[in-house]
């Protein structure tokens, strides 16, 4: 790869465009396994910039409470607990700014960079509540002047708390300096669910699942929140642990490390499948790294909490510093790199100098409940039945177990988007477009295809696609999140985001007609079943199909077309009149 310029596959275009779509996905494939993405180093740059700027900014922002002392004094003072709260308050704050999670180029924002505020600042842009039958004053789906007033709310509550001193009544045993008055953490406590209320993308952009639930952790008593704080990243811990209990995990590690910029020696690469190029699979070289990451997540958390300092603390903190730190060099594709910096902190700060604190200190019974709720409760019924809760607040993180969808568009449809939307961004491949030409621009999207395909959801969708539509050909396939980041100004992996609810948005401002555009959705799978829910909706006409797809049926494909039958085996629920006189398909295929 260039430092500029993208690396892609030595492909004769006109050849390769001639083939059918998941004939074409075979060679960006290959050389996804050898290269990755192919992005430019640039890219690569940019980022490491924006985690200097989120390391340096916290320091910076921090270092002007009063009674701390200067940046270069940091040394002496980033142990002061008060420092952890504003590092939290802080994360936030960059979260729901939009510079966090899903920005920049490796989530296909590239003019602009970033979502974000550009969009919750406007109003008209799409916004979605979660509960519109349930709560009051929340139905609809359009950005008004309330909902901007309530994110500009957040916005200066989290600033408010940064500058902030600490209460002298509340110094900590060994500290200079106070925590933060409960009282000042008040307004950031109640805006953010009530803009969430008003639009769930916010919410799961600020990572509500962890970030909101430490500041109520704060209104605790010093040692009951010292506490808290350790059960909470146990907890995280725990929780993307028992997400990796399943056979998605395994091709996740092999594509994510294909597309590291620090593993550049193919023949290792090639060892992450089962016989390259003609079998990606994952090989069990993947298969024991990814065992090894379960193993870490659930077996040092507790040495950690439990220990209370020396040899075996030290040890268990550099595994865990060094786990974070190769999730953060392979820079995945949802770019959760501030994300592992604040894990890497964290761990230092709660289990490295306060590492006396423990479960003796304890004495909150009212906090044993509400980390009980939101760090066992919500994970288990998000395991159990994921199309009721999050992958996040369900805590199933990087571990391939993702509601996923395809939007397909009958080829010249997809700018209705731009055109009807309200939006800060054109789609990617008209982004992608200005910056290189419409040939390389198609060839980046579709390589982002071959991506998705190398995941186990991705080989099921692939193998719906000729449910959803009769000629593929006359279709353009792109990725949900594509259209969710467009649409809605965040994308992170959540397939809740591109369904029914934001193609009904779509709909009500673009009027697709009759098979303009198809929306394939797979569910993520329960952890007690070895199956996924699917739908097959057209946006004017809603759902056409809905079933099942077996686990076992997505792990043993290939990311592309094996023979001549591109259809997935299925177990199907319900078929609209339309779909079975089409298909003439029986009722159980």
């Amino acid at each position: 790869m260039g430092f500029i310029s993208p690396l892609l596959p030595d492909l004769d275009l006109k050849e390769w465009r001639s083939r059918p779509h998941l004939q074409r996905i075979r060679p960006l494939a290959q050389h996804w396994a050898e290269n990755g993405f192919g992005t430019p180093y640039a890219v690569y740059l940019l980022y490491v910039v924006k985690l200097v700027g989120y390391v340096l900014g916290a320091i910076a922002v921090i270092s002007a409470t009063p009674g701390l002392g200067s940046v270069g004094d940091f040394g002496s003072w980033w142990t002061e607990p008060i420092v952890y709260q504003k590092v939290v308050v802080w994360t936030l704050l960059y979260e729901v700014l939009g510079f966090g999670c899903g920005s920049m180029p490796l989530t296909f924002r590239f003019l602009p960079p970033i979502g974000g505020f550009l969009y919750w600042l406007r109003p008209g842009t799409v916004r979605l509540p979660p509960w519109p039958d349930k709560v009051p004053l929340t139905r609809g789906t359009r950005r008004s002047i309330v909902d901007v007033a309530l994110y500009v709310v957040v916005i200066a509550s989290a600033v408010w708390l940064l500058c902030s001193p600490g209460t002298a009544d509340s110094v900590p045993p060994g500290n200079t300096v106070g925590l933060l008055d409960p009282v000042r953490i008040i307004p950031l406590v109640v805006a953010l669910p009530l803009l969430g209320l008003r639009d769930k993308t916010i919410f799961l952009a600020a990572r509500g699942e962890q970030y909101w639930l430490t500041l109520l952790v704060f209104f605790f008593p010093y040692l009951d929140m010292m506490v808290g704080l350790k059960l909470i990243m146990v907890g995280l811990w725990w929780g993307a642990a028992t997400s990796k209990l399943n056979r998605h995990f395994p091709f996740v590690v092999a594509v994510m490390i294909s597309n590291s910029p620090l593993q550049r020696v193919k023949w290792i690469k090639r060892k992450l499948y089962r016989d390259f190029p003609h079998d990606l699979r994952p090989s069990k070289l993947s298969g024991f790294a990814a065992h090894t990451g379960t193993v870490i997540e659930y077996l040092l958390p507790p040495v950690l909490f439990f220990s209370h300092g020396g040899i075996v603390t030290t040890v268990a903190l550099t595994i865990m510093v060094i786990f974070h730190l190769h999730i953060l060099s392979t820079f995945p594709m949802g770019v959760p790199l501030e994300w592992n910096i604040f894990f890497i902190f964290s761990a230092l700060f709660l289990f490295g100098h306060y590492a006396e604190i423990g479960l003796s200190d304890f004495g909150s019974p009212l906090l044993a409940a509400l980390l009980l709720v939101c760090l066992v409760g919500l994970p288990v019924l998000g395991n159990m039945k994921p199309h009721l809760v999050s992958f996040l607040p369900s805590m199933r993180y990087y571990a391939g177990n993702w509601a996923t969808s395809l939007w397909v568009f009958r080829k010249g449809s997809e700018q209705k988007l731009t055109k009807h939307i309200v939006t800060a961004a054109a789609t990617p491949k008209e982004q992608l477009t200005k910056l290189y030409d419409e040939e390389k621009a198609e060839l980046m999207l579709q390589k982002a295809m071959a991506w998705r395909s190398m995941h186990s959801h991705g080989r099921a969708l692939n193998g719906l696609l000729c449910r959803a539509v009769d000629n593929l050909d006359d279709y353009d396939v792109r990725e949900g999140e594509f259209a969710a980041g467009m649409v809605l100004g965040w994308n992170f992996g959540e397939g809740h985001l591109h369904n029914e609810q934001l193609i009904d948005a779509v709909q009500q401002r673009c009027n697709f007609a009759p098979g303009e555009l198809r929306v394939i959705m797979l569910e993520s799978q329960p952890i007690q079943r070895q199956r996924q829910h699917y739908r097959i909706v057209d946006a004017a006409t809603g759902q056409l199909e809905e079933g099942y797809v077996a686990v076992k049926d997505m792990v043993t494909r290939q990311p592309w077309l094996d023979d001549q039958d591109p259809s997935i085996p299925v177990q199907v629920l319900r078929r609209t009149p339309w779909q079975r006189d089409r298909r003439g398909a029986p009722a159980h295929d």
